[in-house]
């Protein structure tokens, strides 16, 4: 069972999250990332649900966007969560990310049926989604991911220096908004991007007894200053980065 940190506000350890599996090793969002999330020591993994229709109807595959979907193989929802019932996974948590709103009592159905529930925790960018789950399912964990884009474009040269800047107009404002998101239960934890997590960010988490996950991180430096500040999770593409910094998360 996902649980959040204690009154100290300090988690019993790091959670190491795979991205959409295991992103760098594997094919992203499919049963082979899975198991090479597995294999590198994870101990949550985090993967994407698209409907088939932008409305939020259709079947539900694994896909971070719709140009994924076309361009691979589709992996039906209820399949990865056959594949990930396995007693293998059985110690590993999960994230489960909604690309859009309006499936995800869909996905939380799937879920109960699957036995992983209290093993998950759902993400979303989109407050809409997080208050209808909220309403209908108020036992479900909820996380809200900051900020809302399609793609890092922190990581393009072109975009860099506006993403940049609008990130740090981001920082300013998210410990407050984190804390009243958190505080008036419409969620349980915060799935923030690196270069939004602050030291006041995380009190502000922590104080309103809530949880702060950090994505997308693939970079061993990085994970190090992150794993000092004690945050709940870090997310990468790559869990074999964990690793070297074995003695501090486990």
């Amino acid at each position: 069972m996902i649980s959040a940190g204690g009154q100290s506000g300090t988690p019993a350890r790091t959670r190491r999250v795979g991205h959409m599996g295991a992103a760098h090793l594997a094919p992203a969002n499919t049963l082979e990332a899975f198991d090479a999330a597995l294999a590198a020591g994870v101990d949550m993994i985090e993967f994407d649900v698209l409907s088939e229709r932008v409305d939020g109807m259709g079947p539900l595959f694994l896909a971070h966007d719709y140009e994924a979907l076309r361009a691979s193989a589709r992996v039906p929802l209820e399949l990865a969560l056959q594949h990930l019932s396995g007693p293998e996974f059985g110690d590993v948590e999960f994230d489960v990310d909604l690309k859009l709103p309006g499936y995800g009592l869909r996905v939380i159905s799937a879920l109960m049926d699957a036995g992983l529930l209290h093993r998950t925790l759902l993400s979303t960018t989109f407050h809409e989604e997080l208050r209808t789950i909220r309403a209908q399912s108020p036992g479900v964990r909820l996380g809200w991911s900051v900020p809302r884009v399609r793609r890092d474009y922190t990581k393009h040269a072109l975009t860099f220096l506006p993403a940049v800047a609008l990130l740090q107009v981001a920082r300013r404002a998210l410990p407050r908004r984190a804390a009243a998101a958190i505080g008036t239960g419409r969620v349980d934890a915060i799935m923030a991007h690196w270069r939004l997590v602050t030291p006041a960010l995380l009190r502000a988490v922590r104080g309103s007894c809530g949880q702060l996950y950090v994505w997308t991180v693939d970079e061993p430096s990085i994970i190090e200053k992150l794993l000092s500040m004690s945050v709940d999770g870090i997310i990468t593409n790559d869990p074999r980065l964990f690793r070297a910094s074995q003695p501090t998360v486990a």
